[in-house]
């Protein structure tokens, strides 16, 4: 047994790992007690990373080997590396030859390590010479970096993590901090903990976890963030609470910005925002921090998506600055604005210039003496000036035919991107679709005219950044499965063949030498580290040998340490070294409700899954704490529609549709709905159905061109489906994970189908779960094949079939006579109960032919399993409130006796703050006399 210490490739807090492995298997992993991101915690995602990494769930779903369609809509067919990389430089070629080198793009991902980002960035700027190299961080992250360089004169974040334990004030807004970044969260509970004078303030039109355990929860409406950001401003002006010196030495811009506010009064505010304006005044005061002897204590800001995923999400993010700048709340412990990145690289790939609007170490694209620097380092006559096509405008130009060739790597955009029509249109108009992934199983695949495999976690070797700037190494366990290869070494290969078959743009120094002749990662980082010199985000004191130990940026060279914390002199990176106060008139969300769309939707995360799911996904357990897509709204919207939970529902928006099961929920406000984004068409569809982001409207911020992913007007009606079918089962895990993806396949033809994994990994087999309805009855030969799919056709199987109404039963017992698998179609009003007994193993066998006539009440009463709270221990919500009622004590002391009975809480501790909502709602238990 050999250990390597590495970093997760989940969300951008960057915990280091320790991964576990013997010869070629990756048998662990546990946090890095010495990493100073999360110092040993990691969350439910973090720490089941090893079971995603299990042989048989890669031979399932993992890019194994070069694939190729002849056609598109033909199966793939396997190809060798060699001819499936002289494809790529010849189609590109070609497509650049013809049309020009802005008919070619390429699609990145915040999940590339720095090195990749850099080959691909060099590729398509350098070589080819289009600015068209976008990545999904434009979907998360661009409004922050815009945000920062318009106050900041760079995309630079002040703050870091250890500003948590420092703060007197915490602001969180736009971020559900304790389900996204869980470990981060832990930090805040133990500064509330060592100092409860500690105040959190959360701004969400939920009422999250995160907001649920905050001393003030400002439940503003949808798209109002700017209008409270001015009040705040507003109220500090009133009653002198801003710093005057600090502003006259230090910034510029304050008088516009102060004349701007001046009508955004707690009143006015609280109107459009629906706040109260008593909580408006209180929030403005613990901001700023003014004691009665005039000093003043830090407050420190975070965000993430539901400020950046806005039409107006720079707006969002300068007049949140703009309160730090007029508070003197920056460059000092515990104070500042501090951006939790979504993507466990997203920081690295706004370092090399990653995106289509910027160069290598934040230069400026728009720079001709910054443009020069880059060709000189790469040794090119120039990189081109005009701007390239970001994520929305690509695919916008691949729909329209001016983009003929897309190379799209680690990332899904058939699932990530809004408006799914428009991506779909020009994923099918694009000529040349090259998708480069660990995973076969995404719904970009279905349109990819070639399949390269890329290594994953465990298995690649590099750098990422996290949000507080600092760089980990990520090292490789195992090596890749089957023929896969690192990106970088992939773009690397391309490239040296485009180098003989496109025009040279090479200078006459460096004329008949590659580009791209690195050997390792270390390579490619020690080339970016050089292209770092004299920028603001200078590396050039570190060195590979040096990252075996996480550093922070800048660290120049001569440099004894990184910076924990930027500004702490009050000078910015600006010519006159002064931050920029913003003065934004606020706009509305793009969408508004109306007679036609009178709901709100917004978008956010789920606490155990990541993205599309693509890794996250093919664990059972993480889906135990949710089991499958829902729509919440509000108690009151689904009593006046007279809706009952998990009935079908339509959204549509002005782009699309999509079905779901409705669940009233008291977290969102009446009038609004809420659906987590990771529900794409891999897990949730139908015919003409692509999965959430189907609704999403690709209005963009027009500084940062990202997105509003989090907003849509919608209306929700009743879906009409009276057939269902509803099935479950238990199967060997060495074949679970494909068959479902069989049964997604079946279910595209149905106007609702949803299929997902359950289970308590590792183990030997693994349960499947399915939903699926259609307008009229389906015959049984159109699930015949679901029925052998779920080894339902064996002769002791039980069954029952009405033919003429589309009706069926199956139901298979085990051996030991507990439910092995079941189908109900037609009539669904069983699948409850008889889900429950299947998962929890209830003996079944005496009730034989009895349960083909069973209806919504099983025969037998029993406990019906509650909604799972913690996903390490498997502890249920019905459990806790038992136990609760003879726990003794304070909260303290009771939460202590719970643990010690249902060790809820005792591992990742990412089930915290349910379980701690669970002992504030239940009283504590009476002492006997």
């Amino acid at each position: 047994m050999a250990e390597t210490r590495s970093t997760c490739p989940y969300c951008g807090v960057g915990c280091g790992v320790v991964i576990e492995h013997d010869g070629p298997r990756i048998t662990g992993v546990r946090g890095d007690p010495e990493h100073p991101a999360n110092f040993g915690r990691l969350c439910t995602k973090g720490s089941t990373l090893h079971l995603t990494a299990a042989p048989h769930v890669t031979a399932q779903v993992r890019a194994l080997q070069p694939l190729r369609r002849a056609a598109r809509g033909a199966p793939f067919q396997t190809v060798g590396w060699d001819a499936a990389l002289d494809e790529v430089a010849d189609r590109f070629a070609s497509i650049v030859g013809a049309h020009g080198p802005d008919a070619v793009g390429l699609y990145l991902s915040g999940q590339l390590l720095t090195e990749d980002y850099y080959a691909f960035n060099k590729l398509g700027k350098g070589l080819i010479g289009t600015n068209n190299v976008d990545t999904n961080s434009r979907l998360c992250m661009s409004s922050a970096v815009t945000g920062h360089k318009a106050a900041f004169g760079s995309d630079l974040v002040p703050a870091c993590y250890d500003d948590l334990a420092l703060a007197q004030t915490v602001f969180i807004t736009g971020a559900n901090m304790a389900w996204a970044h869980p470990v981060l969260y832990r930090r805040l509970e133990e500064a509330r903990r060592a100092n409860p004078a500690l105040k959190l303030i959360v701004a969400d039109p939920r009422r999250t976890e995160t907001a649920a355990e905050a001393d003030l929860h400002l439940q503003l409406l949808p798209g109002t963030d700017v209008v409270l950001h001015h009040a705040l401003l507003h109220v500090m002006l009133w009653e002198q609470l801003t710093d005057a010196t600090w502003i006259a030495a230090h910034t510029t811009g304050f008088a516009a910005l102060r004349d701007r506010v001046r009508e955004f009064t707690p009143a006015h505010a609280a109107k459009v925002c629906g706040l109260q304006a008593d909580d408006i005044v209180q929030a403005a005061r613990w901001f700023a921090n003014v004691a009665d002897d005039g000093r003043r204590a830090p407050t420190l800001s975070l965000w993430c998506q539901g400020l950046n995923q806005s039409s107006s999400g720079t707006d969002k993010i300068t007049s949140l600055i703009n309160l730090h700048l007029a508070c003197g709340q920056i460059g000092r412990p515990g104070a500042g604005p501090l951006s939790l990145t979504g993507q466990p690289n997203a920081m690295g790939g706004r370092e090399v210039g990653g995106l289509a609007t910027m160069l290598s170490a934040h230069r400026d694209l728009a720079d001709p003496a910054q443009r020069a620097e880059v060709a000189a380092l790469w040794g090119v006559n120039e990189v081109p000036a005009a701007p390239g096509k970001t994520a929305v405008e690509m695919f916008r130009a691949a729909a329209e035919g001016e983009i003929r060739a897309l190379w799209i790597t680690c990332t899904n955009p058939a699932h990530s991107m809004p408006e799914q029509a428009l991506v779909r249109r020009a994923l099918a108009r694009c000529e040349f679709v090259v998708l480069q992934d660990a995973y076969a199983t995404t719904a970009t695949a279905d349109f990819a005219d070639l399949l390269l495999p890329a290594s994953s976690w465990g298995e690649k070797e590099g750098t990422v950044t996290n949000s507080e700037r600092r760089i980990s190494r990520v090292r490789a366990a195992v090596p890749p499965p089957g023929q896969a290869r690192a990106d970088w070494q992939i773009a690397a290969s391309v490239a040296r063949r485009l180098e003989a078959r496109l025009p040279s743009r090479r200078t006459v120094q460096t004329s008949g030498q590659t580009m791209f002749g690195w050997t390792c990662a270390e390579e490619v980082w020690n080339e970016h580290r050089e292209s770092t010199r004299g920028r603001d985000l200078d590396i050039t004191g570190l060195s590979w040998a040096a990252l075996e130990q996480p550093q922070q940026w800048p660290f120049p060279e001569g440099a004894a340490q990184g910076s924990a914390r930027l500004f702490t002199d009050g000078r910015f990176a600006t010519a006159d070294g002064r931050a920029r106060f913003h003065a934004p008139a606020w706009k509305p969300t793009a969408e508004q409700r109306d007679a036609a769309y009178p709901v709100s939707l917004l978008t956010g995360r789920l606490r155990d899954q990541w993205h599309g799911m693509s890794r996250s996904g093919t664990l059972g357990r993480l889906f135990g704490h949710a089991p499958g897509p829902v729509l919440e709204m509000h108690p009151q919207d689904l009593q006046r529609r007279q809706w009952r939970d998990g009935d079908l529902v339509q959204v549509r928006s002005r782009r699309g549709s999509a079905v779901l099961p409705v669940q009233g929920s008291e977290s969102v406000a009446p009038a609004q709905a809420f659906v987590a984004m990771h529900w794409g068409p891999e897990f949730l569809g139908g015919a003409g159905l692509s999965g959430v982001n189907a609704l999403m409207p690709s209005a963009c911020c027009p500084q940062s061109l990202q997105p509003e992913l989090k907003h849509a007007a919608v209306r929700v009606q009743r879906a009409e489906l009276p057939w269902q079918l509803a099935a479950a089962a238990w199967l060997p895990a060495g074949e679970a994970l494909a068959l479902r993806e069989r049964l997604r396949r079946w279910g595209q033809g149905l106007d609702f189908f949803n299929c997902v994994p359950f289970g308590r990994e590792p183990g030997a087999r693994l349960g499947i779960c399915l939903r699926a309805a259609a307008a009229t009855p389906q015959r049984v030969q159109a699930w015949q094949g679901v029925v052998a799919d779920l080894g339902l056709d064996h002769a002791a199987t039980l069954r029952y079939d009405d033919p003429r109404n589309g009706r069926g039963r199956r139901v298979k017992l085990a051996e030991d006579g507990t439910l092995q698998a079941f189908l109900l179609a037609g009539d669904t009003a069983a699948a409850r109960w008889m889900l429950e007994w299947l998962q929890q193993q209830r003996p079944a066998a005496a009730w034989g032919r009895a349960l083909l006539a069973a209806g919504a009440r099983p025969p037998q009463a029993g406990p019906a399993r509650s909604v799972q709270v913690c996903a390490c221990n498997d502890v249920d919500e019905d459990a806790i409130v038992q136990a609760l009622r003879h726990c003794e004590g304070n909260a303290e002391d009771r939460l202590s006796g719970l643990q010690a009975q249902l060790r809820c809480g005792t591992s990742c501790g990412s089930c915290l703050p349910a379980v701690k909502a669970l002992l504030r709602r239940q009283p504590a238990a009476v002492a006997a006399p």
